[in-house]
């Protein structure tokens, strides 16, 4: 892995022609100091994605990188995807919606830069402290979020937040499976990884609808919840194998 670059921004996209070009420019300008890749993930999108992240790529943006789903896999599979090819130590996930505020990035790179091998943080999780959803959308958050937060006691107001800052060896070294992303904050402390959470910006889709659903979303949740639960129960991670010398 390049050295040269320390974040990779990684955007899943499905059917987000219209919100595109704006992100990326608002991730050019608030990353204009660092080293940095940008890698979206066209998700089997129908609309002018694909052709549109091409376009922005031929107009001069070069540390773009475009990886291509035939067909919808979901977001987990998209940023697990990603951070595979990243090159980046670190990785920024940005919903594809333009909710995400890019500003916020330098502030959360901020709290894990330090002197290579003394950080001791693998996680930002962003917390939206100004939520611009609806009405239904809040509160069945909520909901969820107090589930989660009682269930596996992860210390997260706001796991489903789309920016966050994950070091990428930790994110690596997590277990797959769809719908993970929800869980990243609960899966990183079971392997001992410290996480720090960041109030960040949040605002109005300007363009495209939502790929979720309220009912949808609290149905798969309930199965996810109870096997993140189950897997933070069987593991034997919080200790240490001491080697003896002699």
């Amino acid at each position: 892995m390049s050295q040269d670059i320390f974040v990779s921004v990684l955007i899943p996209a499905k059917n987000e022609a219209n919100n595109l070009k704006p992100l990326l420019e608002e991730i050019r300008v608030a990353l204009a100091d660092e080293s940095y890749e940008i890698l979206v993930v066209d998700d089997g999108s129908t609309d002018a994605t694909l052709h549109e992240l091409r376009q922005i790529r031929l107009d001069g943006l070069n540390t773009l990188r475009i990886l291509h789903h035939e067909r919808s896999l979901g977001q987990s599979t998209s940023l697990y995807h990603a951070a595979r090819e990243a090159r980046g130590t670190w990785l920024a996930t940005l919903d594809g919606d333009g909710q995400n505020d890019p500003a916020d990035i330098p502030g959360m790179l901020a709290l894990v830069r330090g002197e290579p091998g003394k950080v001791d943080v693998q996680l930002v999780a962003g917390h939206r402290v100004n939520r611009r959803d609806t009405a239904s959308k809040r509160y069945a958050s909520r909901f969820a979020n107090n589930l989660r937060r009682r269930l596996l006691k992860d210390a997260t107001p706001d796991t489903g937040c789309g920016l966050k800052l994950i070091e990428r060896a930790a994110f690596l070294r997590l277990p797959y499976f769809d719908h993970m992303h929800r869980y990243i904050p609960a899966l990183i402390q079971r392997h001992n990884g410290r996480m720090i959470v960041h109030p960040v910006n949040h605002r109005h889709r300007t363009a495209g609808v939502s790929k979720y659903g309220n009912l949808d979303r609290a149905l798969v949740g309930i199965l996810d919840l109870f096997g993140v639960w189950w897997l933070i129960k069987r593991t034997r991670l919080n200790t240490i194998a001491q080697e003896i010398e002699g």
